[in-house]
């Protein structure tokens, strides 16, 4: 049994959090906003945010809750980072300012409109670095540049997550080796 949604939540200096139906959280980095469901209070006590449920049928929200408050406090604080690889002969990207162009193989470049709150850094060409205060916008980003060349299974070149395991298939073995 997890008790994640018991656990307070640390506020950091220059974080404040406005209690309503929904948890206001504002920082260095941006504001965001935290639902909360019915049955599940919020308390802020010293530098520290709590969340109480009122029975056990609302275990898996409280949680739920618990960790959408932690990830904005924390986004709001410090930020998050996803890195990305492209793999590739003459795979590359480049930025210009909120438009990212992606040369991929295919018979024509693709842009991608970066949308606010979301930054990116190019290393190389080839190291994409995506920064930002809302987790979930940043993995949405990160999936949806990762999807325009998924890694091929047989030779590893596309898009992938830095520090992601593939799985390399073999390919075809020899012409007609019929017994």
């Amino acid at each position: 049994m997890s008790r994640v949604g018991r656990k307070p939540i640390p506020l950091p200096k220059g974080v404040t959090v406005k209690i309503g139906a929904e948890l206001q959280v504002e920082g260095p980095k941006g504001k965001l906003r935290v639902p909360v469901p019915a049955g599940i209070t919020a308390k802020q006590e010293g530098g520290s945010l709590e969340l109480m449920r009122e029975n056990d049928s609302q275990a898996a929200l409280h949680g739920l809750t618990r960790a959408l408050a932690a990830n904005a406090v924390n986004g709001v604080s410090t930020g998050f980072t996803r890195e990305l690889d492209i793999v590739g002969i003459g795979y590359r990207a480049d930025v210009k300012g909120r438009v990212a162009t992606f040369t991929l193989g295919y018979s024509h470049p693709i842009e991608v409109l970066l949308p606010d709150g979301v930054d990116l850094k190019i290393d190389k060409q080839t190291h994409l670095v995506l920064t930002g205060y809302d987790r979930q916008m940043l993995g949405q980003v990160a999936a949806n540049i990762r999807a325009l060349r998924k890694p091929d299974p047989y030779k590893n070149k596309g898009i992938r997550y830095t520090g992601e395991a593939l799985r390399k298939k073999v390919g075809k073995t020899g012409a007609g080796a019929k017994a």
